[in-house]
């Protein structure tokens, strides 16, 4: 296929072209690490434009939000938009304003995206060809420009999804040396084309070169109109073309260009330029899409592994960025997917694809390869059939590297049927492959400007794109995870508005999910609500990622098990699902934690079974990870597991099971197991408090009555008194495998139901479990010790509450980091000196001196007096002490 020599030659005389307006994208300084985000030898970027400034007042909303910004050169960029198969506008400067998420963040500088559309990537410079929302191509006689899809609920909103396929449909970019061929389709029929840019006689010429097949029906093209910039040289048009061949006309300012219905291909050239070049000039000759790819980046990067020499269970490996590479392109890796033969394709924020090799059992030399760029801000990859599938804000994308040479050369549009609104925090979140080859999706929620109807929603999409089904909706910013086996759905999602801590789901039938834009009217969210698996509390998990189910892995007893993924203090869980009840429940655990690596995705490579996580973070978002990205592997060592492998509320108690036998002493301890209770209430404010039962700030403590061995001396039941069903409960316990490995670690659950308790059936022989209450006894006093101090700080659920490091994202009770002779301002009296006299009154009496600003949730701090001993108390203070 070639495009032949032009036979017609449509020439828009512009106004003269404004001298080039600065870039908005600061020129590379020693200040910043990176070169500038745009890349100027590759053909597009993709990024949301903001073109109300230059639209007149019948256009107040043009926006694109799924734009491919051509580099023609010269300075001079385009913009197609893949929803509606127009050219948005063209413009001279230096590509677009450093207003969204990827390039506002580039260079690591505290720099967040503004919700909603007020702030919004502009032209950044001279835009000198303009068009509304309407379709860029109309099939028939008539031409509408208007926008005639489906309106969101906000009808002002732009991001409608595309237009209907009979009518046309975006389908690849060809990628080739410096330019890019779009393809897509009109009435069926296949159009081809590439937009160049030149200079004659000192002026600037922007060509269209377009090829369609063979077409029974007629078609417009909308070429364009000047934009509303107050400029008086107008466009002037000039035609020269055969009667047969496609016809340049004007309808309400705007110009187009009628193509015949025609039974062989026709191949033609729009020029638009400046007056000082003749309409009549011969254009530039366009690529062929069959043409190589060029390898852009040759080189490879090898970065080396640090594997940890810790000797607990599950320790994590480090392996560095390919930061220090020739292209001083920063990365910030997102996601990661493996082939079979463990190499892996890792997909970053700023829209680029590395494949990645070494990764496997020895690892060492990592090999780092770029394999494409120009994605839309991208956070998920995966593998299907040994082919590259990318999630970003234009839709899913299969990345094919036609010929071998290691760069892909076509970015294959599977999917964009679902609507992108131009929210800048409808961020595509996740992805996952169904076992039938469907892709799972979540979208963010958050709106502020516009409301939109699947913002905030998981939707499956079918193996072949082309169509979608809504599984969940009304999540603020959901991360999602499927079963490869069973094809069972889970996600997560955030405190916010309704949503009162942190809930993991299962996610079924068009549920939804209780998440309310502020937009909408206070408690006007629909009924009913989804219940989660379980809730988590918000100090405990703030932000929650995406789910990974273990199969195929080397993980030891972690085997086959869900994990979740939590961001805000990097730390992967186990999900313990209870399936002994009719409405699902589970309860996580934490299994490795303390990461230097902000955690949103993670997989299992084939090659060694191990788990690999990926992420970043813009500054500003809340992680108490210090790195803006990182990549690591969970490895397991063969060490003692202290994971439980079932937490099992019951109807006289709570059931622990693990994999390891127990120190026999320590787990019939009363003194080794603390529990509590409390829920929460959903309203339009954000995020909620503990509540104790009587609806006061705080939560219920639970006192065991009793603990029991099993015989097989791996299992614990703990009596509790009372049990009922409550939204949140911890179980902390504080004991020791039988070969002397420390075990302490916390549970938190949803008893929906409780399961009856049938000692014989569980392995714990015919015994009556005693419920008679006991008052709170203060715990078997052990050493005075710091580190006796930090179990306590475990085991009590301190930890919850209360950080001890850096986090940005604040917990719900006063920092212990720091603490210690700290003048402290109390809400209501003089402030104190925070010495061993204020702690222990503190542990003893919370409400005695409240901390100002912590008001509201500290009157609702657990009494510990009769709870823990003095020596116990010593040893938190101690603790304390420590955490300089």
């Amino acid at each position: 296929m070639k495009f032949l020599p032009s036979r017609f030659v449509a020439a828009c005389r512009a106004s003269v072209l404004a001298a080039l307006l600065a870039p908005c994208f600061a020129a590379f300084a020693a200040d910043d690490p990176w070169k500038p985000w745009i890349e100027p030898d590759f053909p597009f970027f993709s990024s949301a434009l903001d073109l109300r400034p230059q639209s007149p007042n019948t256009l107040p909303w043009n926006i694109t939000p799924r734009g491919i910004v051509l580099n023609l050169g010269h300075d001079c960029w385009a913009c197609f938009d893949t929803d509606l198969l127009r050219v948005s506008a063209v413009w001279t400067g230096k590509g677009v304003t450093e207003d969204s998420l990827a390039p506002l963040s580039y260079q690591n500088k505290p720099l967040k995206t503004v919700g909603g559309q007020s702030k919004l990537a502009k032209p950044n410079g001279k835009v000198w060809l303009i068009n509304g929302i309407y379709p860029g191509w109309q099939v028939g006689q008539k031409v509408s420009l208007e926008d005639v899809r489906e309106p969101q609920p906000s009808p002002e909103e732009p991001g409608r999804g595309p237009i209907p396929p009979a009518t046309g449909q975006f389908k690849a970019v060809h990628l080739q040396g410096k330019t890019a061929v779009l393809e897509y389709t009109i009435a069926g029929a296949q159009v081809l084309e590439s937009m160049t840019a030149g200079e004659e006689n000192g002026a600037l010429m922007v060509e269209r070169h377009i090829r369609i097949a063979p077409c029974e029906q007629q078609l417009t093209l909308v070429v364009g109109r000047t934009p509303n910039d107050g400029g008086k040289d107008q466009a002037e048009i000039v035609i020269s073309a055969d009667p047969n061949q496609p016809s340049l006309l004007e309808e309400n300012g705007v110009d187009l260009i009628r193509v015949l219905p025609h039974k062989e291909a026709v191949e033609w050239t729009v020029t638009m330029k400046d007056a000082g070049v003749s309409p009549l000039s011969k254009p530039a000759a366009a690529p062929e899409p069959e043409q190589p790819s060029v390898d852009r980046w040759p080189q490879e990067v090898v970065t080396k592994a640090v594997l940890s020499t810790s000797k607990d269970a599950y320790v994590v490996d480090e392996i560095p960025l390919p930061l220090e590479n020739p292209w001083r392109r920063n990365v910030r890796l997102a996601d990661i997917a493996f082939f079979k033969d463990g190499t892996a394709a890792g997909v970053t924020v700023d829209g680029d694809v590395w494949m990645i090799r070494g990764l496997g059992e020895k690892l060492g030399e990592v090999h780092w390869k770029r394999f494409t760029s120009g994605l839309h801000e991208p956070m998920s990859v995966v593998i299907r059939d040994e082919q590259i599938y990318v999630f970003d804000r234009n839709g899913i994308w299969r990345l094919r590297d036609t010929n071998g040479d290691g760069v892909a050369d076509i970015h294959e549009l599977v999917c964009n049927a679902f609507p992108q609104s131009a929210e800048s925090r409808e961020f595509p979140n996740s992805m996952k492959l169904g076992p039938d080859g469907s892709f799972i999706i979540a979208k963010g929620g958050q709106q502020a400007s516009t409301v939109s109807k699947l913002n905030g929603s998981v939707l499956r999409v079918a193996p072949d794109g082309k169509r979608y089904e809504i599984l969940g909706v009304g999540f603020r910013q959901p991360f999602a995870g499927v079963n490869p086996r069973t094809g069972l759905v889970t996600a997560s999602d955030q405190e916010g508005n309704y949503v009162p801590t942190t809930p993991l789901y299962i996610v079924k039938g068009g549920e939804y999910h209780g998440f309310l834009t502020e937009l909408l009217p206070k408690e006007k969210y629909p009924a009913p609500i989804a219940d989660p698996l379980t809730w988590i509390p918000h100090p405990v998990n703030p932000s929650a990622a995406t789910q990974l189910w273990l199969y195929g892995a080397h993980m030891g007893p972690l085997n086959d098990s869900l994990i979740h993924v939590a961001f805000n203090k990097p730390e992967l869980f186990r999900v313990l699902l209870n399936e002994r009840t009719p409405k699902a429940q589970a309860a996580v655990v934490s299994v490795v934690h303390d990461f230097d690596i902000p955690i949103l995705n993670a997989a299992v490579n084939p090659a060694d079974g191990w788990v690999y996580m990926t992420g970043f973070q813009v500054i500003g978002w809340g992680t108490t990870a210090t790195r803006v990205s990182g990549f690591g592997r969970v490895r397991y060592t063969g060490a003692t597991s202290t994971v439980p492998r079932e937490v099992v509320p019951m109807d006289k108690g709570v059931l622990l099971r693990f994999d390891t036998a127990l120190d026999p002493q320590k787990a019939v301890d009363l003194a080794s197991y603390t529990l509590e209770s409390w829920h929460y209430k959903r309203t339009y404010k954000y995020g909620s408090p503990h509540l104790k039962a009587d609806e006061t700030p705080g939560q219920d403590w639970l006192t065991p009555s009793s603990v029991y061995l099993a015989k097989d001396g791996k299992g614990v039941f703990v009596g509790v008194p009372d049990m009922k069903p409550v939204q949140q409960m911890r179980i902390g316990w504080g004991i020791a495998a039988a070969d002397g490995t420390k075990m302490e670690n916390n549970a938190f659950f949803t008893p929906y139901e409780l399961v009856k308790f049938n000692p014989s059936a569980e392995g714990f022989g015919d015994i009556t479990v005693d419920l008679t209450p006991k008052a709170a006894i203060a715990q078997t006093a052990a050493p005075v010790s710091a580190e006796e101090g930090k179990r306590l700080y475990q085991l009590m659920g301190c930890m919850a509450c209360h950080a001890i490091d850096d986090t940005v994202q604040p917990k719900i009770g006063p920092p212990w980091k720091g603490l210690y002779g700290k003048t402290r301002q109390i809400s209501k009296g003089p402030d104190v000196v925070a010495d061993d006299a204020y702690i222990r009154e503190s542990i003893l009496v919370p409400s005695a001196k409240t901390v100002k600003g912590y008001e509201k949730v500290e009157a609702g701090m657990p009494v510990y007096s009769g709870v823990l001993s003095d020596s116990q108390i010593q040893s938190i203070i101690l603790y304390i002490k420590t955490l300089k």
